[in-house]
């Protein structure tokens, strides 16, 4: 019995020194666990820029595309009246068209949507 005894103390205490020269496991998935979890972070940090990015040149193209065709419907009402007041001092089509270089259809169209 002193022999079982002396020999589980022996296995015990080998057992409870390997422990400590063993590469431990769990130590190994931790450090696997935090650079997976770091670059995860990083990734996601990075698409955060991305979509920041392309948000503001979206922004900035619809704001672009909103100003643009005010400036349109400021500037063809301008040539509009301008034609309708050539044509009413007298002026033939074609020298509407000249002076405002479109065609003469066009002036015509114009002049027919009074």
């Amino acid at each position: 019995m002193i022999y079982v005894l002396i020999t589980l103390i022996a296995v015990a205490v080998v057992l409870f020194v390997l422990t400590f020269f063993m590469n431990d496991k769990f130590d190994d998935l931790e450090s696997q666990f935090e650079q997976f979890s770091i670059s995860t972070m990083q990734d996601t940090y990075q698409l955060k820029k991305k979509i920041k990015i392309l948000e503001e040149e979206l922004l900035a193209e619809d704001m672009a595309n909103d100003i643009q065709p005010q400036q349109r419907m400021g500037i063809k009402p301008l040539l509009i009246q301008k034609v309708h007041a050539l044509h009413e001092q007298g002026y033939s089509t074609e020298t509407i068209a000249k002076q405002t270089e479109l065609n003469s259809s066009d002036i015509k169209a114009i002049l027919r949507n009074k």
